[in-house]
């Protein structure tokens, strides 16, 4: 008879815990993983997956223009915002049937419901109890609102991709990922967009170079931004929603949406009662090996507020899978992770910024500003911008920066370089692809001044 009903339980069947599940699985551990809403989670759900294709279908506005100039001729085009959300949803639909799928080709029993956490070994959905020697926390985070008055009025991302109707006006507030790419969503479709940000630069944390040339382009392409300003209210009235800045500027919107931060889904999960150790914003804490101090229970991906990025829930899925019920593998190195921003321009970035490579001793820096091929006919006014920094004692590089078209395509390739230890020599004997905007990369050769 065995001890437990399952070797491990997966609280959340978002991509980190389906991962995790499906792994232990075929290692031959006994496994069940419980959700209570979508499989897939954020990125399937309410991110990732459903924020690219509403990215495609905003640059058609611009590739219809484009067009012209390589002598096509095309009809005054229109918009539906109903039959995008609809392809959209029977789309995400589709892959939440690929995720149950794949849980039960892995031998994964999956439980629809709500699963607290009452002991090291135990948790409960409804009624019913079940012991697991592992129990693994993977709900992920989500959209939070500034306190503010008014700030009921104000959607979040989540809310975003299932508007029933598109808005003519939006304010967007915040400056990070989800703000600019739906800015630039929104823009794309025709929308009369205002970000409004209360930073200096929007795109905080990343190298300096990305955020100001990103906010160019942005404007550019009709977006308002208001830097250094911080919404004091929102009131609805007949005209829409009244939102008042603390510029003493008063702008009247059909939506706001609130991007300013995501919190970790741990409120009800029955954590701190059992005696597991979480952050003052909610996040288990856990050790390199994801364990919390609990042993027999670990956490990984956005609710553990380390890395927010689907690839990174993925890797660790995969660890603790390992570490459990297989031959274990490397810890997993958080440096030199890649990441985009599908902002339009897209934005692609690995390793570290100018700022945090000066911050460890000498640099060189490489930077380039042109305009694409493309543009030469499409007459579109488009800065690309690409960025090398080097470490000036090794050689090696350190950070590949980018602000342009597939940016996030182009990066990915320079991520496995910087992951091998690649030198700028090494960058300046490969031989690039012609004509692709990508070969800049190879092809500087004069560092500018810090």
């Amino acid at each position: 008879m065995t001890e437990y009903d399952y070797d491990l339980f997966t609280i959340g069947a978002g991509s980190g815990g389906v991962r995790a599940s499906r792994f232990a699985a075929q290692l031959g551990a006994r496994v069940a993983v419980a959700e209570d809403r979508d499989l897939g989670g954020t990125c399937v759900n309410v991110g990732c997956v459903p924020k690219k294709l509403l990215s495609y279908a905003a640059h058609y506005h611009g590739d219809f223009e484009d067009a012209a100039g390589f002598g096509w001729s095309v009809p005054p085009a229109e918009f539906d915002w109903p039959t995008l959300i609809a392809n959209k949803d029977r789309e995400i639909a589709r892959l939440n049937g690929v995720y149950e799928e794949i849980l039960g080709d892995a031998g994964v029993t999956l439980l629809r419901g709500r699963a607290t956490v009452l002991d090291a070994h135990t948790v409960a959905i409804g009624d019913q109890q079940i012991s697991a020697r592992h129990i693994l926390v993977a709900t992920g985070g989500r959209p939070t609102k500034p306190d503010l008055p008014g700030i009921e009025h104000a959607i979040t991302s989540d809310e975003a991709f299932h508007l029933a109707a598109l808005p003519r006006r939006v304010l967007i507030y915040g400056g990070g990922y989800i703000a600019v790419e739906f800015a630039s969503i929104f823009a794309g479709l025709g929308v009369e967009v205002t970000l409004v940000y209360r930073g200096a630069q929007i795109l905080r944390g990343f190298d300096s170079d990305l955020g100001a040339t990103l906010a160019a382009e942005m404007v550019r392409n009709g977006v308002a931004i208001r830097l250094q300003t911080q919404l004091q209210g929102i009131v609805r009235d007949a005209a829409g929603l009244t939102v008042s800045l603390d510029d003493g500027t008063e702008l009247t919107v059909d939506s706001v949406l609130a991007a300013t931060g995501r919190s970790p889904n741990t409120v009800g999960l029955g954590l701190e009662a059992a005696g597991v150790g979480l952050d003052q914003r909610g996040a288990v804490r856990v050790a390199a090996d994801y364990r919390s101090n609990i042993p027999s229970i670990l956490a990984i991906g956005d609710v553990i507020d380390r890395v927010q990025l689907t690839p990174v829930a993925l890797a660790e899925g995969v660890y603790v899978a390992e570490l459990l019920f297989g031959a274990g593998r490397a810890p997993i190195n958080y440096e030199n992770i890649a990441t985009a921003v599908f902002s339009h321009p897209n934005v692609g970035t690995v390793g570290l910024s100018e700022a945090q490579a000066l911050a460890r001793g000498a640099v060189r820096i490489f930077r380039s500003r042109f305009r694409a091929l493309r543009h030469t006919l499409s007459g579109r006014d488009e800065q690309t911008l690409m960025k090398i920094v080097v470490d000036a004692a090794s050689d090696r590089v350190l950070g590949v920066h980018m602000v342009g078209p597939d940016a996030g395509e182009i990066i990915q390739g320079f991520a496995v370089a910087l992951q091998c230890g690649a030198t700028k020599a090494q960058f300046d004997a490969t031989i690039g692809i012609h004509p692709t905007s990508a070969e800049e990369f190879v092809t500087m050769r004069t560092p500018v001044t810090p």
